[in-house]
């Protein structure tokens, strides 16, 4: 078969209580199994969305309905390579991200095997999002498709719309299971099977039609009492301990320090709460993160250089891009899609709100090259990341106000468009120059933040003389 690129992503959920401002949230990073995979970011339209789908990386196809919404997405940029639409908000203020690439195990797997021709994580956003109406149809669409079809990978998947956040996860070749997370709870979800307790009971929860029986037939059940799903399907590696554990550990710290938990844990919570309502830059702060203020930090002073290689970051090189899908509740359902962007390791780069209810996407962040081009912003943020890295303490300080700024200007902006939205008589048109100010700002703000990291480092360099040293 066709090599597959797998991501290795993390993800968060906001239910709309535990919001700062009310809304719903789903985030990812879109990671991948190496650095620099061109991605771009753009507006499909219902002349744009296929009728006829067909797979890049399996014989899987597909005869789409003729009634698809436009919604926003940040596929490859390079063809042939499949689309991974990856995440996106559609006309209806549904959002959808896809996929985070999760562990199961041999007992599963030995019962319903992985589909070689199913479907996979470059199909899922392009034969779902299109055609959903809320956060639970979407759960219901792929829940049918992965039925049908099968699938060839393990994947977790996040659906919201105003109301509603869900986060799905497939279960070996043909059954799945959702939660509805709770309005006043988040969760944090590296690679591993996530879901624990599970009620079948509950209007709270789908899966497949005989999920339950599966378990009970086949004796998988190893409690004895309740069905935590992740003990039922999911692993408990030693690569656990190192690879996913630490993430959720950090960012669950991070949102409640109270935790008394260890980077190493295998039975870390699923669905948390913290009494402290969580903001948008709460969310890009986890996503970014490299255990900081702990031994484990690879660019911190506290730790051996054992310790600094011990757990995989969060914040990574092989970030591709972060999202953060945000549906508002304080605004007109026009105005309430949010697809905060931003390309690159997130070590160097700062995200940004783009309205999903427009006619296009800007330029510097639709246009991306396969080659390297730094007028483009996905090339931009990994030269500043790359940049960064040669000397991260000596560029954080600059990095932290680059960061702050963008947001803040960003957001006034923001605050802007939202108080002017009713008197315009062509709104996508106005959302759309909206989207390219801020665009414009943030290629505007990142290249002076470079310029300022090659003043610092210039005079440090090794190659220089002086006659009297």
């Amino acid at each position: 078969m066709t090599k597959r690129i797998k991501g290795s992503c993390t993800t968060i959920l906001v239910g709309k209580k535990a919001s700062l401002d009310g809304s719903t949230i789903i985030a990812r990073n879109e990671d991948g199994n190496a650095p620099l995979h061109p991605q771009k970011f753009v507006l499909v339209t219902p002349d744009k969305q296929p009728r006829h789908y067909q797979s890049v990386l399996s014989t899987f196809a597909i005869d789409l309905p003729d009634n698809p919404l436009a919604y926003t997405s940040t596929p490859e940029a390079v063809d042939g390579h499949g689309l991974w639409a990856a995440a996106g908000i559609n006309s209806e203020n549904v959002a959808m991200t896809s996929t985070e690439t999760i562990t199961t195990n041999s007992r599963i797997l030995g019962i319903d095997p992985l589909v070689d021709d199913g479907l996979g994580e470059e199909d899922m956003p392009t034969i779902t999002l299109p055609y959903i109406h809320s956060a639970r149809e979407g759960v219901e669409r792929l829940g049918a498709l992965l039925t049908e079809y099968g699938t060839y990978e393990t994947n977790g998947i996040c659906f919201a719309d105003k109301d509603e956040v869900w986060y799905f996860e497939s279960i070996a070749g043909h059954h799945w299971a959702a939660v509805r997370i709770p309005d006043d709870a988040y969760v944090v979800a590296p690679n591993r099977f996530n879901i624990t307790d599970f009620d079948f009971d509950s209007a709270d929860t789908l899966c497949s039609s005989d999920l339950k029986e599966l378990v009970d037939d086949n004796q998988l059940n190893p409690d004895p009492e309740g069905y935590n799903l992740r003990h039922i399907f999911g692993s408990a590696s030693f690569k656990d301990t190192r690879y996913n554990n630490p993430r959720a550990w950090y960012g669950q710290k991070y949102f409640n320090p109270e935790f008394d938990t260890t980077p190493i844990d295998q039975d870390l919570p699923f669905i948390c709460r913290t009494p402290h309502k969580i903001s948008i830059e709460d969310v890009k702060l986890v996503l970014s993160s490299h255990y900081q203020n702990t031994p484990y930090d690879v660019y911190g002073g506290q730790g051996t250089a054992e310790e600094k290689k011990r757990f995989r970051p969060i914040g990574i090189n092989r970030n591709q891009e972060l999202h953060i899908l945000q549906i508002r509740n304080n605004v007109p359902a026009a105005l309430a899609g949010i697809h905060w962007l931003a390309f690159g390791p997130n070590t160097f780069n700062a995200v940004i709100p783009f309205y999903a209810n427009v006619n296009d996407t800007p330029a510097t962040y639709r246009d991306t090259t396969a080659e390297f081009d730094p007028t483009k912003m996905y090339w931009l943020s990994n030269l500043m990341a790359t940049f960064g890295d040669t000397d991260f303490t000596l560029f954080e300080d600059q990095e932290n106000v680059f960061e702050e700024n963008t947001v803040a200007q960003c957001r006034y902006l923001q605050r802007q468009t939202d108080a002017a939205a009713a008197d315009q008589a062509d709104l996508k048109a106005y959302l759309t120059e909206a989207n390219a100010k801020m665009a414009d700002l943030s290629f505007k703000n990142s290249n002076k933040l470079l310029g300022q990291m090659v003043e610092l480092a210039a005079p440090r360099m090794a190659l220089q003389f002086t006659l009297h040293d």
